[in-house]
Formats: C-alpha cells, sequence, structure tokens
C-alpha cells in the first residue's frame, strides 16, 4: 500500500525531485538510465501496464481517494506526496493535469532492428524539436497503422513529460527508438522503401497508387518549418507532398503525419 505524505513545503527533499528539469531527470541515476516523469491517471496507467517501474508519485490532496486512486493503488508501496494545489504549481512551476505525477525509471531503448522485426510501415521523424509535436505524431502513428516510430537524434525525447501528456500515453503502447543522425541510411539497411515527405516539383501525390503497393515503407517527416534536410529527400525513394488548396504550402508536421499515417498506413491486403 502506498504511503500517503503531505507535504507543505517546497524544501522537502524526498519531492524535490519534481521540480528538477528533464535533462537533469534523464541523467538521475547517471550513467544508468535516469528518470521521467509521467503526468495525469491515464498516462501513468499506460505506463504502468508497458512495465515501467514507479519510484514516487505527487498528487493533488483533492485527487487522492478521486481519480488518481486507481493508480496509486496500482503503483505499490511508492511513497505519494500530496498538498494543496497552491503547494504543488510552486514546486512543479505548472498545472497537474488530472491532478498526478509518477516518477518512473527509465529504461535502456532498443535497438532499431528489435523494434522494427515484423514491421511494415514505419514513421521516422527527422529533427522533431518540438516535445507538443513529438506527442501528437506518435499519437497519430499509434491510430492511424504505423507499426513503430524512429527519431533521429535530434528530436525531442518522447518521454519527456509534455510530450508523453499529449500522446495520452501512446508513447508507451507504440514501439519506437532513436537511430543516430541520419533518417535514411538505417531504414533503408532495415529493408524499408522510403518515402520523404516534402513539397517539391516532383513529388507524388500521398494517395499513389505505388506507395500503397510497397511492402515495407518508411514515412519521413522533418522538423517545424524547414522540413527536411535536402539530402535525405534527395536519398529517399520517393518525395510524397499532401496537395494543398486555398493557396496554403503546408501544413503543421504534426496534422501532416496524420494524414500521411492514414493513407500510407493502408498497407497491401489491409484496408
Amino acid at each position: 500500500m502506498a504511503e500517503i505524505i503531505e507535504i507543505d513545503s517546497l524544501g522537502t527533499p524526498q519531492a524535490q525531485l519534481y521540480g528538477l528539469s528533464e535533462g537533469e531527470l534523464r541523467h538521475y541515476y547517471e550513467p544508468a538510465p535516469g528518470l521521467f516523469i509521467a503526468e495525469s491517471p491515464l498516462v501513468i496507467g499506460r505506463a504502468l501496464d508497458a512495465g515501467y517501474e514507479p519510484v514516487s508519485m505527487l498528487v493533488d490532496r483533492c485527487h487522492i481517494e478521486g481519480q488518481a486512486a486507481e493508480v496509486i493503488a496500482r503503483c505499490g508501496d511508492i511513497p505519494v506526496y500530496t498538498a494543496d494545489n497552491d503547494t504543488l504549481i510552486g514546486l512543479t512551476r505548472f498545472n497537474l493535469a488530472r491532478g498526478a505525477l509518477c516518477a518512473m525509471r527509465r529504461r535502456e531503448l532498443p535497438t532499431a532492428e528489435e523494434v522494427c522485426r515484423g514491421a511494415n510501415r514505419v514513421a521516422v521523424m527527422e529533427n522533431v524539436v518540438n516535445p507538443t509535436n513529438v506527442g501528437a505524431m506518435i499519437r497519430s502513428a499509434a491510430a492511424l497503422g504505423m507499426d513503430a516510430v524512429l527519431l533521429t537524434d535530434g528530436c525531442s525525447d518522447p518521454l519527456y513529460r509534455r510530450a508523453a501528456r499529449v500522446s495520452m500515453g501512446t508513447v508507451f503502447q507504440v514501439p519506437w527508438t532513436y537511430i543516430g543522425r541520419s533518417s535514411t541510411e538505417k531504414v533503408k539497411e532495415l529493408g524499408f522503401r522510403t518515402a520523404a515527405m516534402a513539397l517539391c516539383e516532383d513529388s507524388v501525390s500521398v494517395d499513389c497508387p505505388e506507395l500503397a503497393s510497397e511492402e515495407r515503407l518508411a514515412v519521413i517527416l522533418g522538423t517545424e518549418g524547414e522540413g527536411l534536410h535536402s539530402e535525405t529527400i534527395a536519398a529517399c525513394d520517393y518525395t510524397v507532398m499532401i496537395p494543398m488548396s486555398h493557396g496554403v504550402d503546408s501544413l503543421n508536421v504534426a496534422a501532416a503525419s496524420a494524414v500521411a499515417f492514414w493513407q500510407l498506413g493502408r498497407r497491401p491486403g489491409r484496408k
């Protein structure tokens, strides 16, 4: 059973990790993997479903026997720190989504080979730096037919609090890992044909039948604003565009990913 600990000071030593930056949490146990913070009972529950180990919780007092009760019960005998909302905002510097945070241990990331084993459709993010976009793209990948997600080293961490929350916890459901700096070389080594999402003169439409006929396809999307590197586009088997209307030149990368995954996730033999 969890130990409920009332805190009335921002200086409570055991609770101070909830005021650490994402980088400090990531290196908390260095050289071993560090911690991440899961926010909201839904996200915490999905992390627990995926086997992540909880260390402690920080819960708004009014949610101890309410929205957070189920995940508190699932976390076993860890400390659960609680206080009024104002104290918690002072500690974390943001409003808690659904009144609950959980510090959890990171795990060693799988290899790209492990993540893509048996996959036919993968999403690849190249230098997507905004954690909100990373979370939204992973949520779309999970919902719209992508079997796995690969990220270059320049991408924001999917386990950052905001990314995991925006993903609605799907970061714990769809396999993902990092692939270094190149977004094409590795996926080609793994046996995928590559489709760069870009507005170029030689692009094919996202509903091109040839794309749907590919047995294994990697859909590659680039950073906010600038899009994919020209070298990445040149190295891909296809350059793919989403047709635009009313003079709009492009979509936000998260919105573009949802359109691309919906269409390109329709692999051979799957409606």
